[in-house]
């Protein structure tokens, strides 16, 4: 690129860019392992895990459509699409919500909470492996402060863009 195209850009210097392409390619590679563990020991993506869990752990296993879309950080289409899947699979059931009978609630079933019992130990499992076993206390302490600094810092841009 010739110099008028640089101006004004405050570029990486080398320690900022192997930080950031270590994150990208290890947290691409990492979250791509376990999708394909889950998928292959249990049937279920990251994203089917990611959302029995937030069900499994609300007091009447249910949540609002939006509070999943939230707690997975996904758009409210993609989760749409997700959780019309889950449906057919028998993992979850969506209806009304009863408080207001506005908005959709999803419904972990039985058949839900059973996957996700199943998945929940092959799942640890990897995680262990890939992750937190390669970390000393430190470490994980360090990189648990780094990412809610870092969504703390998402989230209420992503509030002032609104």
């Amino acid at each position: 690129m010739g110099d008028s195209e640089n101006s004004g850009i405050d570029w990486l210097n080398a320690n900022e860019q192997r930080a950031w392409r270590a994150f990208i390619d290890g947290s691409q590679r990492l979250i791509g392992l376990l999708n394909r563990d889950l998928a292959t020991s249990d049937s279920l993506s990251i994203a089917d895990y990611r959302i029995l869990v937030l069900l499994s752990e609300s007091p009447k296993g249910a949540l609002r459509m939006s509070e999943i879309a939230d707690g997975i950080v996904a758009s409210r289409s993609k989760l749409t699409h997700q959780a019309r899947r889950m449906e057919s699979a028998g993992l979850i059931r969506r209806e009304a919500c009863s408080e207001d009978g506005r908005g959709v609630c999803a419904h972990i079933t039985d058949t839900g909470r059973e996957a996700l019992k199943k998945a929940a130990r092959n799942h640890v499992t990897s995680v262990r492996s890939y992750f937190i076993d390669l970390l000393d206390d430190t470490e994980l302490d360090a990189l648990a402060s780094i990412f809610e600094k870092i969504d703390n810092h998402v989230i209420a841009k992503q509030h002032d863009d609104d």
